[in-house]
């Protein structure tokens, strides 16, 4: 390595450009007066003082009076030390960039913890609020009480509320259909301590265990695939098999459904018996992800999981793939539940409109 390039190096361990020059001159000259540094580095002879001086404070050099001041580097271990550190920053930094580039780190907007229900609750009531499709609470008769302005702005909004109140047994805390009404579609007792759950327009979810568990903590979850897990969970612990206190009556115009399972397990009795059933569906197109909305009759459903009926078990004994095919005036049209991959459409709402 030559001069420059040395002079180079130590720019970049963070001397400025004179005191790099003059530190390398020293190492050449060993002992040298002032203005013999100066002369050999290069450095205008009126800053070459102020130049040492900075060495000297950093550690770098000494400076003594003999006739004239004079300078010499009596102890390399300060600058080695500096160069050293920083070659160590910069190991690490190259293994973090590596890192972070192999294996990239979720987005912290993704999933959040949280160590008080209090930020679990207000974070439910914050989606439940913004919801206009889809909301699913369970949730125990206290926290309810402070959700229930959120879930009834909910329902104002169009959304379809299905509320799960756990009790331990038949708590006289729990409220009453004629309460629950203005605030959701649906609501059901279950019988037993739970977990809280709040799963809004399939997006958000918040979670905190049961008032029993050993650790308070809470998660906040803004994700698809996320809510999704959530989404089973309220189905198979909290709704599906728990009988129902409060349901509104079915609108004029038809009955509504959330999810396809429900719909189908409804729809396919219908089609086998010769009833032609018609359906308007709103959600997305699974190509482009845009919101659509198609009518038709439907001519088929498709069961893949372990059984070519859903019949009249419970609906979340059925997790694998389930569709319906609807006949529409530019041809027949694939409807898929949440997550759908293969179907045309991913379904957010169906609502039977006639049965002949």
């Amino acid at each position: 390595m030559n001069e420059a390039e040395l002079t180079d190096v130590l720019e970049e361990a963070g001397l400025s450009p004179y005191q790099a020059r003059a530190y390398v001159a020293l190492l050449e000259l060993g002992s040298a007066a002032a203005t013999e540094v100066a002369e050999r580095s290069g450095v205008p002879g009126p800053r070459i003082y102020d130049v040492l001086r900075d060495l000297e404070e950093a550690g770098y050099v000494e400076t003594y009076e003999q006739d004239a001041l004079r300078a010499r580097i009596h102890d390399f271990g300060a600058l080695r030390e500096a160069l050293e550190s920083r070659a160590t920053r910069f190991s690490a930094a190259v293994e973090e960039i590596e890192c972070r580039w192999d294996e990239p780190a979720m987005e912290q907007s993704v999933v959040s913890f949280v160590t008080r229900i209090e930020t679990v609750i207000e974070a439910a009531s914050e989606a439940i609020e913004g919801a206009d499709n889809q909301v699913q609470v369970a949730t125990s008769p206290e926290h309810y009480r402070r959700l229930r302005p959120a879930l009834r702005t909910a329902t104002e909004n169009g959304a379809s509320v299905h509320l799960s109140v756990f009790t331990s047994g038949d708590d006289e805390s729990l409220p009453d259909a004629e309460d629950v009404a203005p605030v959701c579609t649906e609501a059901r007792h279950r019988r037993l301590p739970s977990p809280f759950v709040t799963v809004a327009d399939r997006t958000t979810a918040c979670f905190a265990p049961h008032a029993g568990s050993t650790n308070e903590y809470g998660l906040i979850v803004n994700d698809r695939t996320h809510a999704y897990v959530f989404h089973w969970f309220f189905l198979t612990t909290q709704w599906d098999i728990w009988d129902p206190f409060y349901a509104a009556p079915e609108s004029a115009t038809g009955r509504d459904y959330l999810d396809i399972r429900y719909c189908v397990r409804d729809v396919e009795p219908l089609l086998d018996a010769g009833e032609t059933v018609r359906l308007r569906v709103e959600g997305i197109d699974t190509g482009s992800g845009v919101p659509v909305t198609v009518e038709g009759t439907a001519r088929e459903v498709v069961v893949d999981s372990g059984n070519d009926r859903l019949g009249s078990r419970p609906v979340v004994t059925y997790g694998g793939r389930v569709a319906l095919v609807l006949g529409t005036d530019s041809g027949p049209v694939e409807v898929g539940g949440w997550g759908a991959l293969v179907e045309d459409i991913e379904a957010h709402r169906l609502r039977v409109l006639s049965v002949e």
